[in-house]
C-alpha cells in the first residue's frame, strides 16, 4: 500500500520541481584582463618547464598538470632556444565533423563552398583574444589529418602577439611554421584542410590537451622537456617556488664550477668547454726545438 501511495504521488511532487535546463556548464570560466596577464608572464618569465613542474610540486599539483611526452616541439632553436614558450592560455576545441567534402564540377564551385565551411564551421573568432603573451591551446581530439593551423593564419595570429601553438592534433605547412620561427608543440604532423573535416566546438572554454585540463588565462609554459600547464589561481605560489629552484640550480652550478676548478690536478686547463687535461709537450726534433744553440765551429 506504501509503495503504490508513493507511486502516485511521485509524478505530482515531480511536476512541482523546476525543469532543470537541457544544457549546462558545470565548471565556470573567469574571464582574464591584460593587466593580469603580464603581471603572471613577469613571475615566470625565463623558467624552465623543469622549474615549473618542480614548483608544481610543491604546490600540491605533483603529476597533474604536466601533458604527456607525446606533445612535442615541431622545432627546436639549439642555439637561442626560440622554441621555448610560456603563456596564458586561449583556449580552443575541434571536433571531427558530422560532414564531409563533396564532389564539385569545377574548382570555382569547390571554392565557394571552402569559403562557407570557413565562415559556419570553423570561424576564427577566438583569434581576437590572441593578444600578447597568449598561447593558443586546441583540443584536437578525435580529429584526423586536420591541420587547423597553417602557415597562413599562423602568421597571423603570431603577429597579433601569440606566443606559441600546442595542440592534440598537429599543424600542416610545417617547413613554412619552421621558416617563420612560429613555436608549435603538437601531437603530429597533418596535412588536411579544415573543410570536411573539423569544426569549431567552442573557445575560452575548459578543454583537455595531452591529459591536462587546460582553463582559459592558465599559464602554459613549454621547451624541449615538454608542455606543463599551471591553474591560474596557484600561478604565484608556482612561480615563487619555480624562481628559488632555478636561482638554487645556478648556485650550485656556478659553486661546482669553482670546487672543480680548485680541485683540478695540476696539468689543466680551463677552457669554455671546462676542465680539460694538459697536452703533453709534443717532442721536436733538436734542431727546431726553441732552445737550440748549434754547435761552434771546432768544439765548445
Amino acid at each position: 500500500m506504501t509503495r503504490m501511495l508513493f507511486a502516485l504521488l511521485l509524478p505530482v511532487a515531480l511536476a512541482g520541481q523546476a525543469q532543470p535546463p537541457f544544457t549546462r556548464q558545470y565548471i565556470p570560466v573567469q574571464p582574464f584582463d591584460a593587466a593580469g596577464n603580464q603581471r603572471l608572464l613577469k613571475l615566470f618569465e625565463g623558467l624552465r618547464v623543469a622549474d615549473v613542474n618542480d614548483g608544481l610540486d610543491i604546490a600540491g599539483l605533483a603529476n597533474v598538470m604536466i601533458m604527456d611526452a607525446g606533445i612535442l616541439p615541431m622545432w627546436r632553436d639549439e642555439k637561442e632556444f626560440r622554441h621555448r614558450i610560456t603563456g596564458f592560455a586561449v583556449t580552443l576545441r575541434i571536433v571531427p565533423a558530422q560532414a564531409r567534402t563533396p564532389g564539385f564540377p569545377s574548382h570555382e564551385a569547390f571554392a565557394e563552398w571552402e569559403g562557407q565551411w570557413c565562415s559556419r564551421k570553423t570561424p576564427e573568432e577566438f583569434a581576437r583574444w590572441l593578444s600578447p603573451g597568449a598561447v593558443l591551446v586546441i583540443d584536437a581530439q578525435g580529429t584526423h589529418d586536420a591541420g587547423f593551423c597553417g602557415s597562413n593564419n599562423a602568421l597571423n595570429w603570431f603577429s597579433r602577439g601569440m606566443r606559441g601553438i600546442v595542440t592534440s592534433g598537429g599543424c600542416r605547412d610545417s617547413d613554412e611554421n619552421i621558416l617563420q620561427r612560429i613555436p608549435v608543440y603538437q601531437r603530429r604532423h597533418t596535412r588536411g584542410i579544415n573543410p570536411g573535416r573539423v569544426w569549431v566546438e567552442s573557445y575560452n572554454q575548459p578543454v583537455t590537451v595531452g591529459g591536462v585540463l587546460v582553463m582559459p588565462g592558465d599559464i602554459v609554459a613549454a621547451d624541449s622537456d615538454g608542455v606543463v600547464v599551471v591553474p591560474r589561481a596557484k600561478a604565484d605560489v608556482v612561480a615563487a617556488a619555480a624562481r628559488r629552484i632555478l636561482e638554487g640550480d645556478k648556485k650550485a652550478r656556478r659553486s661546482g664550477r669553482t670546487i672543480a676548478r680548485r680541485a683540478a690536478p695540476a696539468g689543466t686547463l680551463h677552457g669554455p668547454g671546462g676542465i680539460q687535461r694538459r697536452r703533453p709537450a709534443r717532442l721536436l726534433p733538436e734542431a727546431n726545438r726553441p732552445d737550440f744553440k748549434p754547435a761552434k765551429p771546432g768544439g765548445a
